[in-house]
């Protein structure tokens, strides 16, 4: 099969199109023909060498954690899907990528809804799924008043859609450029340090320092979880990193988020979609803010 894959660290433009062995699903996988694959902070990191998992990588390496497509192979003990069948999640954990190919194997997953476009379920899976493990951890409840630190990034524009869903009221704090996309979604927009308002929860996807803001506005680190700052723990903050234990566990944000499509409620803003051959120009478009929305690969416009 052909697959957008780099051999070496460094900037976007090491990505190139190349050849690599047809990949087969073990044990509670699945194998999918790609529609459309997304662009993730993570993958950014890991062609740039600057992730932990770098280190780990066998290169050539084929970047891309999220992917949509139809099934194409099932591996053995899976029941509930079959070959023909229209789905989107995430590559296996471990294999830290392998999304933007012809055909990629997927270990989580949930059924594609007939009015969800493609290039919006490539995008969605390990969004979806950090969104919803956040949420969990901090018990978003209907009536609630959450703040989000990031909220119009791929993961935040997410959590903005799915806390709203439980009957949240969302404060997404972003830069001015963002107030009008936040919105869109249901947000509030607010400036980051500039929230004078009761707060029951606050969620930190980008980062950047904000730990003592969001524990002075909830009045307590049991009230913060942060996805981006290795310094939580440290403050008293959990910081949310990985899948729960259980594939059953992280599945229900994808069918959740099926069910919010079928009835119009949910969307994953895509910021752009480009062609296979021009991966390295996704990919630096994804590393540029204002982060709105999901960067996109459309691995069906062959030639690659």
């Amino acid at each position: 099969m052909l697959a957008v894959r780099f051999d070496r660290f460094g900037p976007p433009d090491v990505l190139e199109i190349g050849v690599a062995p047809d990949p087969r699903p073990g044990p509670g996988q699945v194998r999918v023909r790609v529609e459309a694959a997304g662009v993730s902070p993570v993958d950014l990191a890991l062609r740039a060498g600057t992730s932990p998992g770098s280190k780990h990588l066998a290169l050539p390496h084929i970047p891309g954690v999220d992917a949509a497509g139809v099934v194409d192979e099932v591996g053995p003990g899976v029941v509930d899907v079959a070959a023909g069948d229209e789905v989107f999640g995430t590559v296996a954990l471990a294999a830290l990528g392998g999304a933007t190919a012809e055909y990629t194997i997927l270990d989580f997953w949930g059924r594609k809804p007939a009015r969800m476009p493609w290039h919006e379920a490539g995008g969605a899976g390990s969004g979806v799924e950090t969104a919803t493990r956040a949420l969990d951890l901090l018990d978003v409840r209907d009536g609630m008043t959450l703040l989000v630190h990031g909220a119009a990034g791929g993961v935040g524009s997410i959590v903005v859609q799915l806390a709203a869903a439980r009957g949240a009221r969302v404060l997404g704090a972003a830069r001015v450029e963002s107030h009008a996309f936040l919105e869109s979604l249901g947000a509030r927009p607010v400036s980051p340090g500039d929230v004078a308002q009761s707060v029951d929860r606050a969620l930190d996807v980008a980062g950047a320092g904000a730990l003592d803001d969001l524990i002075e506005i909830t009045g307590s680190a049991d009230h913060v979880v942060t996805l981006a700052d290795f310094e939580g723990p440290a403050k008293g903050v959990r910081l949310s990193m990985g899948r729960p234990a259980g594939q059953a566990d992280g599945r229900h944000g994808l069918a959740q988020v099926a069910a919010l499509v079928e009835r119009g409620l949910f969307r994953v803003p895509v910021r752009e979609v480009f062609p296979p051959h021009e991966a390295a120009a996704a990919h630096a478009l994804a590393a540029r803010s204002p982060r709105q929305g999901k960067v996109i690969i459309d691995a069906t416009r062959i030639p690659y």
